[in-house]
């Protein structure tokens, strides 16, 4: 859950700079950090603690 609101944050902010500014290159690595934590978030494998 922490990554994808980290995601989710990080792709808010880099579409919002992509519309309503003239964006410089680097804000583009917003996105690319954003869709990472959001796969990673899905892919991630559950722990499970045994008892």
């Amino acid at each position: 859950m922490p990554y994808t609101l980290a995601a989710l944050a990080l792709l808010v902010v880099w579409g919002i700079a992509t519309v309503f500014y003239q964006a410089p290159g680097w804000i583009h690595l917003l996105l690319t950090a954003g869709v990472a934590l959001w796969v990673y978030g899905v892919a991630k494998p559950k722990v499970t603690e045994k008892k």
